[in-house]
């Protein structure tokens, strides 16, 4: 067995036992309230485990209320140091590596549909999403349940024109489903009490077209994210993803276009009304997870890391 088999059924395992211990905690509850727990029967959620529905790159567990529509707008600028940055490019303001607008519409208070559009950061461009969000479990006050549990899929077409001159290029589409690109992740977060809330991302992202991938259609990751509140208005964020690939395919890569490393986040998170704004600072180029859990090619030790924001608002409709 290889390493990378390996490593992707330990994952499997992990996220097997996550939920079967939510499952074992959620059974344990109800047989209290059959046998006539009347004490805990009414069961208080805790609120606000993340103020978002993201985080920096990652999602967050949260989902918005029925009827209420989220306007999100997230940006990254170009290399604050290094090769590419510095005073001559102001430090990376002059670049833009990417650029997303999307709408996330409450159609009950678990269940989310998103749409969105997306510059991308490779050749890979133009990217069109579509996403559900639901909200399967939520932490409880009396520690009935321990953990809340959001799943979030997303579905990405990229628009740009195929180049159909050259097999081994990732845009060299020869039909339709060639642009198909799948999100499926299941994440897991613990709010401790008032100030710290952490989160697991168990991810799976299927790719049609796997040129310069080394036949890496399915590829697993782990992501981890963190919320720490420092005052009544302000919190730091941070995330990190570890993307589970072969030995072969990173080495494939880093032949044919450059290196590839694990993209971390970490930012400052500000309330201001119905507004949310997160400063944040990361290596990643991209926003969309189908581009920048797999294909990250910047590094913080070579400065190259950028400046980028989110700013979110809520309507209720």
């Amino acid at each position: 067995m290889n390493l990378s088999r390996l490593i992707n059924r330990i994952f499997l395992l992990s996220v097997t036992l996550a939920t079967f211990y939510v499952q074992l905690a959620a059974q344990t509850d109800l047989e209290a309230t059959l046998a006539g727990d009347s004490v805990n029967w009414t069961r208080e959620e805790v609120e606000a485990t993340f103020k978002t529905t993201r985080i920096i790159n990652s999602q967050s567990v949260e989902t918005i209320r029925k009827r209420e529509l989220d306007f999100k707008v997230d940006h990254r600028f170009g290399d604050i140091a290094g090769a590419n940055g510095g005073a001559k490019n102001f430090f990376g303001l002059d670049n833009a590596t990417d650029i997303k607008i999307g709408f996330e519409y409450g159609v009950t208070d678990h269940l989310n549909v998103g749409i969105a559009r997306a510059k991308g950061a490779t050749r890979v461009s133009q990217l069109y999403e579509a996403n559900l969000k639901y909200r399967l479990l939520r932490q409880t006050v009396n520690g009935k349940m321990p953990l809340s549990v959001t799943l979030y899929t997303s579905v990405v077409i990229p628009g740009v024109r195929a180049d159909r001159q050259n097999d081994d290029e990732a845009i060299s589409y020869r039909q339709f489903s060639d642009r198909l690109n799948l999100v499926g992740q299941v994440i897991i977060a613990r709010k401790f009490g008032s100030n710290l809330s952490l989160a697991l991302h168990p991810t799976y992202i299927r790719r049609n077209t796997t040129a310069n991938y080394d036949g890496e259609e399915n590829l697993f990751a782990l992501g981890i994210g963190g919320r720490l509140k420092v005052s009544r208005r302000m919190a730091l964020v941070m995330d990190y993803f570890l993307p589970f690939r072969s030995t072969a395919s990173k080495e494939g890569y880093a032949d044919a276009i450059t290196a590839l490393y694990n993209p971390l986040g970490v930012g400052l998170e500000i309330e201001t009304g119905g507004h949310v704004f997160n400063l944040n600072f990361t290596n990643a180029t991209a926003i969309q997870e189908m581009q920048y859990i797999p294909e990250t090619t910047s590094t913080w030790t070579k400065g190259q890391f950028r400046w980028g924001f989110t700013i979110s608002r809520r309507f209720s409709l």
